[in-house]
């Protein structure tokens, strides 16, 4: 198999780099992509999300396997509404996923104003039950910050050693607002209705249970879980590796909903 993996929020393709021997161990092949305005691809800006997720249609081939990791689970599903035929499975691994007709701040508990120009702005991100927002904060450059080490190893990873939460968090790049006056259509996701699973991190305290609650449902599947934070790519590599090639082995127990 091929995997195709997509990072969240201020990682980059560098997040997956203990992963992808552990799935070359298990015979198979992998990819990491760097989406604009992250990684290596950190000073690109890009306009729409479609833009954004053009790297992961020029990385897709028929039959692929699609991970995408908390915001990356987003991306994912926009690409997969371009290119359905090409997606074998999608995994979800501690991710969003689309609400119809909704941009992704509205479908994370955000919410957005108009400034004086008429441009919708985010003025919240997402739901903060977990505290996470006062971590980040904004640039001029209307990108956002992670600026605390601290906060890194709270919600990110806590169950990393000290050289990797320092290695990671040096690596973390400013975050692109996720384009807040784009609603999202997917008619050809929803109906595509494509092998799909969750992959649920038992120790996330970056993404609120309640919401990962709602993604699961949606997408009419039985979990799978890992005991560990929101970056078991790093934690937890080997079995993280097991777990996306048993996820692919799974099916739907019902309908994938737009809401």
């Amino acid at each position: 198999m091929r995997f195709i993996l997509v990072h969240g929020g201020f990682h980059g393709a560098w997040c997956w780099e203990r992963v992808i021997p552990e799935l070359e161990k298990l015979g198979h092949e992998a990819i990491a992509l760097d989406l604009p305005g992250h990684g290596e691809r950190a000073a690109e800006r890009p306009a729409n999300y479609r833009e954004r997720i053009q790297p992961i249609l020029d990385a897709l081939h028929p039959g692929d396997v699609l991970v995408g990791h908390s915001g990356g689970g987003y991306d994912n599903a926009v690409a997969a509404n371009i290119a359905p035929e090409k997606v074998g499975h999608m995994v979800f691994l501690a991710a969003g996923l689309p609400l119809e007709g909704k941009s992704v701040v509205e479908a994370t508990g955000g919410a957005t104003e108009t400034d004086d120009k008429g441009n919708v702005q985010a003025s919240r991100l997402m739901d903060d039950e977990s505290g996470m927002m006062r971590f980040i904060r904004p640039l001029p450059d209307g990108t956002m910050e992670w600026h605390s080490l601290e906060g890194a190893r709270e919600f990110f990873y806590h169950d990393c050693d000290d050289a990797t939460v320092e290695w990671a968090f040096s690596k973390l790049s400013p975050g692109i607002s996720p384009f807040p006056n784009e609603k999202l259509h997917l008619p050809r996701f929803w109906d595509a209705q494509l092998p799909r699973s969750y992959i649920l991190c038992l120790q996330d305290r970056s993404k609120p249970k309640a919401m990962s609650d709602d993604v699961i449902r949606r997408l009419g599947v039985e979990p799978l879980t890992i005991d560990a934070s929101h970056s078991p790519f790093l934690s937890k590599p080997g079995e993280l590796a097991e777990l996306l090639v048993r996820a692919v082995g799974t099916e739907p127990t019902g309908p994938l909903l737009q809401g």
